[in-house]
């Protein structure tokens, strides 16, 4: 690719993103790169359609850019030094939070999503490391269980399920009781063995229901790797991309079904660095024609990704900075800097 055609994609991609419209040639030489003939333009249009940055609407109009020009320009918005938008704005509203990480990520995703107009997703992962605070079984009748799990921050975690006997509130009270004589302060994979063993020595003709307990939450903590929040699911409706049924219903079910949702989360976690997964890059299917980013982020000294979901056509430098400027006070924040 040469010089004057990474150009003419950049153009292209800006000229789109802030207009909605279709860009010509006399559009490019216009606005963006003076000094050559809307001729000589067009025809380097031409070549990069065949190469699958561009394509047109119809056979008259200007030309759209396909995925693959996004991501030119993406690389081009994160290889420069870019002006964090609203950063003290942002850093007033999360720093004079003093609640627990659950209301300060539900209170970071709806300030995300009114800053940008796009859906604003935050995670927190690996329940099985997290510190337990504090965890109840409730009987809710028969053989259903409700376990309640509070984690250091305030977080909260809820599962029922069905152990194959019956056990008294009693029962359950103790193992409660017993369990949050150690638990507190400590990760459950710390605690679990030691609540076995509890079981098979302490509790008699309760043990089977209470290592049945055990296991169900074990696997729930395990199992389940992250807690969601999302906000700005309206925003989407006054946006003309989404004008198509099957395109919202596309980011509905990607927050609903949690699953690759978590998978692409978890990615960003471990790579510990924006990610950005435009199209088919997204692994939920009718999410083709939108974008997402992610950003890891230490919100109360805990691992976590922000997010942002929306239109292929999104605002790319605004939104990167959003989410920078809100990580880098989440991590400000738990430092006491």
């Amino acid at each position: 690719m040469t010089e004057r055609q990474l150009s003419i994609i950049l153009a292209v991609v800006y000229e789109y993103i802030k207009t909605g419209e279709p860009a010509g040639s006399r559009t490019i030489t216009r606005k963006y790169i003076r000094g050559l003939s809307p001729a000589t333009i067009r025809n380097e249009m031409a070549d990069l359609e065949e190469m699958g940055y561009f394509y047109q609407p119809h056979s008259s109009s200007g030309r759209l850019p396909t995925a693959r020009a996004y991501r030119v320009y993406i690389d081009s918005v994160t290889s420069r030094a870019r002006h964090h938008l609203h950063a003290e704005d942002i850093r007033q509203e999360i720093l004079g939070s003093k609640s627990g990480i659950e209301d300060l990520l539900m209170h970071v995703t709806h300030l995300m999503a009114r800053l940008t107009n796009c859906v604003a997703v935050a995670a927190v992962p690996a329940l099985e490391s997290a510190e337990i605070q504090h965890i109840d079984f409730i009987l809710m009748g028969g053989n259903n269980v409700l376990a309640l799990i509070v984690l250091k921050g305030g977080l909260v975690h809820h599962s029922q399920f069905t152990l194959p006997y019956e056990v008294d509130a009693k029962t359950l009270e103790d193992f409660s009781r017993r369990i949050n004589t150690f638990a507190g302060g400590h990760s459950w994979s710390e605690v679990k063995e030691i609540l076995y063993q509890y079981a098979s020595s302490g509790l008699s003709e309760a043990e089977t229901s209470c290592r049945d307990a055990i296991t169900e939450l074990d696997k729930f903590l395990t199992e389940q790797n992250y807690k969601f929040f999302s906000a700005g699911a309206r925003n989407i409706l006054d946006l003309p991309h989404f004008q198509t049924i099957s395109r919202i219903q596309a980011v509905l079910n990607l927050l609903e079904q949690e699953k690759p949702l978590a998978r692409m989360i978890e990615k960003c976690r471990k790579s510990k660095a924006l990610n950005i997964a435009l199209g088919e890059e997204n692994e939920t299917e009718g999410m083709e024609d939108n974008a997402m980013i992610l950003i890891p982020a230490r919100p109360r000294q805990q691992k976590a990704v922000l997010g942002l979901i929306g239109p292929m056509r999104m605002d790319y430098e605004k939104s990167i900075s959003v989410l920078e400027t809100v990580a880098d006070v989440l991590d400000e924040d738990s430092s006491g800097r």
